[in-house]
């Protein structure tokens, strides 16, 4: 795993600018989480436009997140090797190639490869950064860029489905990828004119190729799995062949890791259990939502139950969002005063009674009874994604923040692609059998409501479980980083705590 700790290289005109990184930086992240946590919302309109399935689209989402899992981390190796900003902009430019790609497709297995690259871009944007906010600024003003940085991201992850709802009316669901597109070129000349190139010399030049194939192996099979195992069989040649492949793959990975010179993932952190408590709670929280807001944006907009346009479903989920970001203000005092184990738990605790109503979701529901508990997931996710971010970069020594921060950001790509297909499969599986039970249409589709959201409440539960086996631990000297972290909970990369 990439260290960041180490000290970079600048070019002469010193940290580049630091106006300029923060407007590039800021201004991609904010479009990267608008486009990521849209998509969800678009789904339907895109069946419709293409003669997909919203079942198939769910690969569009999946495909992101198992894409950005692979890269994360290898994106932000090559910034170090080969340039932070050079690493940047390709990323840039890839993003926009990606919407331009998506914004013309006619097909629903076009729509599914674009976002796959743009699961690249969007990681390498995040990544390189980050890394570029690290170089430009120290002390406080790092802390503060840091922050913005993450208040940036959570505003884009709030304001996704509402543009992306919008824009449908106005541009059909294109729309959304040609403004990202527009907005995110204009970043590139910020780039090139404003922020100065930086890499680390001390880094080894080596680049796990193999180890990032291997994630991508070891996922796929696993997805593939989860939502075609239903119509194959669970016990099927097929099915049960998926889940070798990928036990067999995660094998090779481990075995490649410790015979790497420049390892994706350094195996001996592994070793520390808080570390790997926090990775584990930062993936189920990641999952817990990103699987809530496809089932959640999916029902709402069904003609059998609510009947929702995408506006309109883009704003009934605003309750979950604007809660997540309103927990953020206080996250860090919560977890300074009964310690972050306890505040994670507190956080399980009341998700999981949030989305156990959930689980009792019927046909004869209005819009009315969503709302405690898309609140009570919010606060309760606000409550968890925070301090275990924290957490993750203060159980480690300073050397090896970065890497902690890069298990840290895998592990929301993990949470949210294996979350999606999970969801999804169990939602259509469930709606499916009813209807072949002659249920109605409405009655199946609930059904499939209620059973996914059985499943993230078994998700939440464990998040809990998790926090009983755990041992205490409080986050020394929290400050205002901890603050942008809690900010950034709701974006599938959270920065790092700045260093002392």
């Amino acid at each position: 795993m990439t260290d960041r700790s180490a000290p970079a290289m600048r070019t002469a005109d010193g940290r580049g600018g630091a106006t300029a990184v923060l407007i590039a930086t800021c201004v991609s992240a904010l479009v990267v989480n608008a486009n990521t946590s849209a998509v969800s919302i678009l789904l339907p309109a895109i069946s419709r436009d293409v003669g997909s399935s919203v079942a198939q689209l769910q690969w569009a989402v999946t495909a992101y997140s198992l894409v950005g899992a692979a890269v994360i981390v290898t994106s932000g190796t090559m910034g170090d090797i080969f340039g932070r900003r050079r690493i940047f902009l390709y990323g840039l430019l890839l993003f926009i190639v990606s919407c331009v790609w998506i914004g013309l497709s006619d097909s629903g297995w076009a729509v599914i490869a674009g976002r796959a690259v743009q699961g690249a871009s969007g990681a390498t944007i995040l990544a390189c950064g980050m890394s570029l906010i690290s170089v430009a600024t120290t002390g406080d003003a790092q802390v503060r860029a840091v922050s913005l940085w993450g208040g940036a991201s959570a505003v884009g992850a709030s304001v996704g489905p509402l543009l992306g709802g919008a824009l449908v009316d106005i541009a059909g669901w294109q729309g959304l990828f040609w403004v990202d597109a527009v907005i995110a070129a204009a970043c590139v000349p910020v780039t090139l004119r404003g922020v100065a190139e930086s890499s680390d010399p001390t880094r080894p030049r080596d680049i796990d190729v193999l180890g990032t194939v291997l994630i991508a192996v070891v996922l796929v099979p696993v997805i593939l799995a989860l939502t075609e195992g239903s119509s194959w069989g669970w016990l099927s040649l097929a099915t049960l062949g998926c889940f070798a492949l990928s036990a067999g793959a995660l094998v090779a990975f481990v075995a490649v890791e410790k015979r790497s010179a420049a390892p994706l993932l350094d195996l001996a952190m592994l070793r520390n259990g808080r570390l790997v408590g926090a990775t584990l709670v930062i993936l189920i929280g990641a999952a817990a939502i990103n699987g809530l807001m496809y089932i959640l944006s999916i029902y709402l907009q069904d003609p059998a139950t609510l009947h929702m346009s995408p506006l309109t479903a883009a704003v009934a989920t605003l309750p979950a969002m604007l809660g997540m970001l309103v927990i953020s203000l206080f996250v860090s005092a919560i977890a300074a005063r009964l310690g972050t184990r306890q505040t994670i738990g507190l956080g399980f605790v009341i998700s999981t009674v949030g989305f156990g109503v959930l689980a009792g979701t019927r046909l004869d529901w209005e819009y009315a009874m969503f709302v405690l508990p898309l609140v009570a997931i919010a606060v309760g996710m606000g409550l968890t994604n925070g301090p275990a971010s924290a957490m993750a970069t203060t159980v480690v020594p300073a050397t090896q923040v970065g890497a902690a921060s890069g298990v840290s950001n895998m592990a929301r790509y993990v949470g949210s692609a294996v979350a999606v297909a999970a969801c999804a499969a169990v939602y259509s599986g469930v709606a499916a059998n009813a209807t072949a039970a002659w249920a109605a249409a409405g009655d199946a589709v609930a059904k499939g409501m209620a059973r996914a959201s059985l499943l993230l409440t078994i998700m939440s539960a464990v998040g809990i479980l998790l926090c009983l086996l755990a041992r205490r631990h409080r986050v020394a000297h929290p400050d205002s980083s901890h603050v942008a972290q809690a900010a950034a909970a709701v974006a599938h990369t959270v920065p790092a705590r700045a260093a002392d």
